[in-house]
């Protein structure tokens, strides 16, 4: 079982668990970033009427946050499923054959480079503290006590989603026609950096390949919108 280097410090899988979460809610915010700036963006350059942009912009910012949290929430909640069989049929192999058991942690503990007297005894302490939450790290890399919560991940995707989703809403709205669009497109691309940053930084990666992948993704994805935006303006014209 993992503990603490010094007192006060966090758990290892905390923290892990805790950047997890913020990647995940970095790149929530860049997919309302992406996918509103496009509906928005199309339909500015179908139409000059508030309106309808401001109608599509709300339509899609909800349907996103919708989509987003029910998708984080079915797949959470299959991971934690599938995390609670797992911890059940560990629990009934430590009743049926705590020997066996006890085997199988020595022999994980003296594979990551403890001799088999160490492995031994540190595999006997671990589970006289808790049995459960030893084999479960070692063996299913599962805390018990820190099972995923698929309504607080449903609920940060749409929150996230939402915060990314505002900001091409309001630019788009804000200034006056001729400027909406470069308004936004500015908006946007500056955004997508930023998210690229953060998310490279929070993952160790290389920022500036971020940083280009989340900006050409993003000019792509406005350049073909407002493209189809404006044949289906002149069509309609």
């Amino acid at each position: 079982m993992t503990a603490p280097t010094h007192p006060g410090e966090p758990h290892t899988g905390s923290l892990a668990q805790r950047l997890n979460w913020l990647r995940a809610g970095v790149l929530g915010a860049n997919d309302g970033i992406v996918s509103t700036a496009g509906i928005v963006v199309g339909v500015a350059a179908a139409s000059t009427e508030r309106a309808p942009i401001l109608t599509a912009g709300i339509a899609g910012l909800l349907a996103g946050a919708v989509s987003m949290a029910l998708g984080e929430y079915v797949s959470v909640s299959t991971q934690r499923d599938t995390e609670k069989a797992l911890l059940i049929k560990e629990r009934g192999e430590l009743r049926a054959d705590p020997a066996t058991e006890l085997d199988e942690l020595t022999d994980i503990y003296q594979a990551k480079g403890l001799t088999r007297a160490t492995a031994r005894r540190a595999a006997e302490e671990l589970t006289e503290h808790d049995a459960l939450t030893a084999h479960a790290e070692a063996e299913l890399g599962i805390d018990p006590t820190e099972l995923t919560n698929p309504w607080q991940a449903a609920f940060s995707s749409a929150l996230s989603f939402t915060i990314g989703a505002l900001l091409p809403l309001v630019a788009i709205l804000w200034p006056p026609t001729e400027w909406r669009i470069p308004v936004t497109a500015v908006a946007v691309l500056v955004a997508l950096a930023l998210t690229g940053v953060v998310s490279a930084r929070l993952g160790g990666a290389d920022p500036r390949r971020a940083l280009l992948r989340n900006v050409i993704g993003g000019s792509l994805a406005l350049a073909i919108t407002y493209c189809i935006g404006s044949l289906v303006g002149v069509a309609i014209g």
